[in-house]
């Protein structure tokens, strides 16, 4: 397949509520958007999200990125073993910019899809597991009154496994988890998110045993890296360690000296797309550690989609999935198709895989406002 041209995009849809954690407040997407020309006419869409106190990243530097590599790409990317190979060959460039790869390297598998008539799974060579999906509950940080609405709302909607996102106040924090301590909470699982919130294991620790004992993991809660400081939260707290802005590479899984402490936070955008996060889950499954394929914040169908090839292909159970929240969150999805979990977070996904359309069986919606990405600084 010979590819023509690429081209990239911005995509700031505005969310239809603000989301609030410990490291960011965000009230649109900043997603940015690959759009791969066949020369036969067909065009591959690719979607990744820029987080720069996670990967450092910008819509600005992943537009700089794919402009500087898009000749390279565009004549190696037209077969999978060359998609494949470049990756390869781009590796270290690849860690310091996921997100912009993962757009690129989405939008290829796409386009493949389509101009040979098959799903990106078949591309890969993967066989996915066609059972449906049960996603998490997100409660970021909010006021406790939208709070609480938000956790009945979950509830009401059938949902049983939840993620909390932590203040860094204590007393915000325990009333927060004080919804799961009492017996109309029974059988529900839940998880914290720190966002590298504390600098010591001790002061973690201790904030801990303020809280409800009610949580089976934690996720980030130290400076990212800190594997030993997180190794002893572990063992003190009785808890597992979600590593997300410590894992961003497969080799980076060999740092982790205890495998049953630890779940790896796979990411597709933060990992560089699907082929390297099928890459982490399958070295996850080897050393027995635990994976959850997680989110950004604000991703369109075009990276739920992309998620689900890594969910359905893993070789074994994922912990938890994170994502596919659609117009739940999003005020237009850039899809005329929206990939969202219905009652109890459950997603249907057989038939997602089986599309007349190929790749990711999606097809951009022509009301979608994309915009040209923003120009370098002088002097940067």
């Amino acid at each position: 397949m010979l590819i023509r041209d690429l081209e990239v995009f911005t995509y700031p849809v505005p969310f239809k509520r603000v989301f609030r954690h410990a490291s960011a407040s965000r009230r649109r997407a900043e997603n940015v958007i690959v759009a791969l020309h066949a020369a036969g006419g067909d065009i591959g869409f690719g979607e990744g999200c820029p987080r720069e106190y996670v990967t450092g990243e910008t819509a600005q530097s992943c537009a700089a990125f794919v402009r500087e590599h898009s000749a390279s790409f565009c004549a190696a990317a037209g077969t999978v073993e060359g998609l494949r190979g470049w990756i390869e060959a781009n590796r270290g460039s690849i860690d310091d910019n996921p997100a912009a790869v993962c757009a690129m390297e989405i939008a290829a598998l796409d386009l493949l899809g389509k101009v040979h008539g098959c799903s990106v799974e078949d591309v890969l060579g993967v066989t996915p597991d066609r059972s449906d999906i049960a996603y998490s509950a997100v409660l970021g940080d909010m006021p406790m009154l939208v709070y609480r609405w938000q956790f009945r709302n979950y509830r009401g909607r059938g949902f049983s496994d939840f993620k909390v996102k932590l203040s860094g106040s204590a007393r915000r924090d325990r009333a927060k988890l004080a919804v799961f301590a009492n017996g109309a909470a029974t059988g529900l699982r839940v998880r914290l998110d720190a966002n590298n919130l504390w600098e010591s294991a001790g002061e973690c620790i201790d904030y801990m045993h303020a809280l409800p004992d009610v949580v089976f993991a934690i996720e980030e809660p130290l400076r990212a890296g800190d594997t030993v400081g997180c190794e002893e939260v572990a063992r003190e707290r009785g808890v597992q360690i979600i590593a997300d802005e410590s894992l961003r590479r497969t080799d980076e899984l060999a740092t982790f000296a205890d495998p049953a402490r630890w779940i790896a936070n796979v990411r597709v955008s933060k990992m560089g797309g699907i082929i390297r996060s099928l890459e982490v889950v399958a070295e996850a499954a080897r050393l027995g550690i635990g994976v959850i394929v997680g989110c950004q914040v604000g991703e369109t169908s075009v990276l739920s989609r992309a998620a689900l090839a890594v969910i359905a292909s893993a070789p074994a159970p994922v912990v938890a999935a994170e994502g596919a929240f659609g117009t739940h969150l999003l005020s237009r999805d850039l899809t005329t198709r929206t990939i969202m979990w219905g009652h109890g977070g459950v997603l249907e996904c057989g038939q997602l895989f089986d599309s007349d359309v190929g790749g990711l069986g999606l097809s951009l919606d022509p009301a979608a406002q994309l915009e040209p990405p923003p120009e370098p600084r002088a002097g940067s």
